[in-house]
Parts: C-alpha cells; structure tokens; sequence
C-alpha cells in the first residue's frame, strides 16, 4: 500500500474519535497490553514523562520535548490529534515518522490487530511505541489521550507525571462533576513516581492528594509556589516570564528572563506547570539549568512542530488561529481576545456537537463580526445551527459550509487594521491550515 493508502486504511479499519465520537472511544487497556506483548513491549524500553489534562497537555509536552532536546537528550513526543499529517502524533527530535515507516508497521502487523478491532488510538499508541523503541529515544514525553486511568498511554510508568488542570470536557465519559473528572485524570499518578499539578481547585485537590498519599508519590501543586513571577511584556503577542525560585538549597534561577516562542495569556500558567516540571527533572539529571530551559521555551515551535497556539498567520490584517476549543480554554482565549487593539474583531467560528458551546458562545465578544463555519468531521456542528445558537447570545454574522469560505470572506472584508481570529474547535484550524499548505 502507498502512505495515502495506508492512513486512510487506518482510518477505515479503527473507529476514530476525532471523526466518529462516543463511538470510536475504547475504555481498558486490554488491547493496548495485547498490542505492547505482541511488539515485545516496546515501552519498556525508554524512559516517560506522561501529561495529562483537560487544557494545555499539548504545550506542556511540546515544551518539555524542547527542552530535554537541549539538554542533548533523543526525544520522542507522542500527542494527538493531528491537525493536517497524521504523522504529526509521532516525533523524535521533532522529526515526524516517515510515510515509509508508517507503512511497514501496518503491513507487518495487521494480521495480529485486525482480529482484535483496536481502536485508532490504541493502534497509533502502539505505533508510537515501536517506533520510539526502533529510534532508540532516551525518553519519550506522552500526552494522554482522553483522561487517564483507562487511556491507552497508561501502561507507562513515567519518571514523572504531569496533570495541567481540569475542566468540564468530555464529561460523557469521565464524569459530570469536577471530582469525577480529576479521579480519571489522576489514574496516570504511579506507586512512587513524582506528580506535577499544573493547576487545582476545592473540588479536584483533595483528589489528587488523596491518590497521591495512596500510592506514596510525591507531589508538587505549581501554583502555590510560583516559579513563574510575573510576565515582563505584559503583551501576550511578545510573551517573556520572569522566572524565580529560592529554595533550601540556594537560589537556582534567581530573577531571569525568559522569552516563550508560544503566544497566549493561558501560556503563564503553563509556563509555571513545566517549571515545577523542570525541577524534577533537574533533580535525576535530566536537565542540568536555565539554559537549556531558555533554550527549550524560545524554540519550542521549531524544535518539535507545534503549531495552532495562538499562532500568528500574517499581518495586516492579523490573523490569529487557536486551537482552544472547550469552556476551559476558552475562559483564557476570552480575555485574550478583549486585550486586541483593533479597528474591526473578526471571528472565524465552528464547534463540535460534544462540546458545551452555549457557554463558549456566552464568553465570545459581542463587539466582533462573525463568520459561522463548520469543520470537516461528522461531529462538527452545522454551521446553520451554530448561528442560530450565537444569534440567541447576540452574536451575529454570516453562515459558510467550509472553514476556507468563512476565512476568506473574512479576508475579503477586512482592512489592513483587523484582527482576525480562527478558531473554536481544533478542526476548525487543521482545515484552515490544510487550506493554507495547499495553497503553499
């Protein structure tokens, strides 16, 4: 089979959630430690670091993968969903598996899996196991895909666990309360392993102690003990953290500057979150400074291909796409938005039908003009219905059956002082990327 033959394979074969939904979702480990045994438990191999969370897991990972990256170490970097490249999900030193390599573990391993009927996820965290195995990674960061406990990265025992916030997400499967929530979340926390919280509240902190007094593992709650003191720019388009900490054993940082290649207010507390992180792994040697730190933040982008961050397409008008796409990423997005200084706020905007887009609609400003789109997955909400949903939250604007024909009538109308924001749902900015590198 060619490459294009293979992923859409893949993709017909095993149930994709980011395509199909509840019904692609697969709770148990049961076939990932099927697949792990036939592969010769691969992840066994290399050191982890697991990162779970309902909002910033992606940047947290990107960022610590530029990070260990620098300090010299052969890094893989497993996250999803993809946004154009399925091959996006798997990394070493940023380099994406090759459409060739993708291949060969198909065809060499689909008359074990198929009997088996893995879901996409389950197969793809097995592919990213091999493949980190065969490329000989020191150590491997791995975002989690949905949740924790029951998600299919978590037959890993991490060198160090991350959990970055909870909110309400997903909520068909994890819970309805934020307690529920937090108690699937910190499944990944493992028998002595070290766990980062990156943000917590009355309802999800007891959680997390609680597992962690369980299971004897040591445990950091960033946020009461800021590393991160303040942003020097106050301009979320130019982000720079000065960064501090005193501890028993002297002062290691002191006040320094520190420039984040990610653009976003919601960055300041993921840049505290991979601080509390960086001192664990400082602690077992993984990262000797500030240095590499520095070096990791101000390059993350190039370093490992993160895109959709509050990233920058061109100027202009501004535009602007973010991936944020629940009411937690949007509580940050909102007062971001309220920060833009221009003549006309234009908003490219779609959701899909699993997210609680009332509340989002509720958050957006009313003084923008809007361009109501729908992405290009079944799960994508019409954009008809989501414009008849912002008309009762008096937003207003017209309706596009594609993201590229909302973006460009957007374009169309906008003068050079605009700002244009993309954005609502993560396939609402992979179709919109897709657009762009096809143009290229």
């Amino acid at each position: 089979m060619t490459y294009k033959e293979t992923i859409d394979y893949l993709f017909k074969s095993a149930p994709v959630f980011e395509k199909v939904g509840a019904s692609a979702y697969k709770p148990g480990l049961e076939t990932t430690m099927a697949l792990d045994k036939h592969l010769g438990c691969p992840h066994h191999a290399f050191k982890t670091i697991h990162v779970a969370g309902t909002n910033g897991k992606g940047s947290v990972s990107h960022t610590l993968a530029a990070i260990l990256q620098a300090a010299g170490h052969r890094v893989g970097l497993f996250t999803s969903p993809h946004l154009v490249d399925f091959r996006e999900r798997i990394r070493v030193n940023g380099e994406m598996i090759s459409e060739q390599e993708v291949i060969d573990f198909v065809a060499q391993h689909r008359s074990f899996f198929e009997p088996r009927h893995p879901s996409f996820f389950e197969l793809t965290t097995a592919m990213a196991f091999w493949y980190f195995k065969e490329q000989k990674v020191d150590i491997a960061v791995v975002e989690v895909g949905l949740g924790g406990r029951l998600d299919s990265t978590n037959i890993i025992t991490p060198i160090l666990s991350i959990i970055t916030n909870i909110s309400f997400d997903h909520t068909q499967f994890l819970g309805h309360t934020l307690e529920m929530i937090a108690s699937e979340k910190a499944g990944i926390i493992k028998n002595g392993v070290p766990v980062v919280i990156g943000e917590a509240n009355e309802q999800t902190r007891p959680v997390f102690a609680r597992m962690a007094f369980e299971r004897r593992a040591p445990i950091i709650f960033a946020e009461d003990d800021k590393i991160v003191v303040g942003n020097l720019g106050k301009d979320s388009d130019n982000p720079a953290y000065v960064v501090d900490l005193d501890v028993n054993e002297g002062k290691r940082y002191g006040k320094n500057r520190v420039a984040y290649e990610l653009r976003g207010y919601y960055q300041e507390k993921n840049a505290n979150t991979i601080f509390w992180a960086c001192e664990v792994l400082r602690k077992n040697g993984w990262i000797k400074g500030l240095g590499e730190i520095r070096e990791g933040f101000a390059h993350v982008c190039e370093m490992t291909g993160l895109v959709g961050r509050w990233q920058r397409l061109q100027e202009h008008p501004t535009v602007i796409c973010d991936t944020g796409h629940n009411v937690g990423g949007w509580e940050y997005l909102n007062v971001q938005l309220k920060r833009q200084s221009c003549r006309t706020m234009r908003i490219v905007f779609g959701m899909v039908d699993d997210k609680d887009i009332d509340t989002v609609l509720g958050m957006l400003p009313q003084q923008a003009t809007y361009y109501f789109t729908q992405a290009s997955t079944h799960r994508a909400i019409p954009s008809t219905r989501v414009a008849e949903k912002a008309a009762a939250h008096g937003l207003h604007g017209m309706h596009y059956p594609t993201v590229a024909e909302a973006y460009y009538a957007a374009l169309a109308d906008a003068t050079p002082d605009d700002f244009i924001f993309v954005g609502g749902s993560s396939y609402v900015v992979a179709d919109l990327l897709e657009t762009l590198i096809i143009e290229d």
